[in-house]
């Protein structure tokens, strides 16, 4: 994949009015998410990224403290400013999960396993949360 095309996908996922808006929000989304994903996740993701989206990865200094997704997306809309954080989570969202299912379910899982719960949906994915021990379904009637 070129980064034309990735940018294109942003501009069709997000619905973005030019090439020059999408590469604005998908250069914000993988900058900060440079900082938050590490080790081999962030070396393999890097690599199967456009050359262009693996420097802004790997130029980030990794956060010291985990971020919560909310303060994921928070970071992302300083970066964009003046957008709101309605349109920054759908921007952070469009890029996750475009970018989730251009480097496969397996990448993808392993980074939701690094991160803070509550990134899931900006990935696209679904998250369950654990059955409380003890508890039991009713059965059905």
């Amino acid at each position: 994949m070129t980064w034309h095309a990735l940018v294109q996908q942003i501009r069709t996922a997000g619905r973005y009015d030019s090439d020059t808006e999408a590469e604005r929000v998908l250069g914000a989304v993988l900058t900060v998410l440079g900082g938050h994903v590490v080790g081999d996740e962030r070396c393999e993701l890097a690599r199967l990224l456009p050359a262009e989206a693996g420097v802004l990865l790997v130029a980030q200094v990794p956060v010291t403290e985990p971020v919560t997704a909310p303060g994921f997306v928070g970071r992302v809309a300083a970066a964009l400013a003046p957008l709101t954080p309605a349109e920054a989570r759908w921007a952070t969202s469009t890029v996750l999960t475009v970018v989730a299912g251009h480097v496969g379910e397996d990448l993808t899982q392993r980074i939701l396993a690094g991160l803070p719960r509550g990134y899931a949906l900006l990935f696209g994915r679904v998250e369950l949360a654990p059955a409380a021990p003890g508890r039991r379904l009713a059965p059905a009637a």
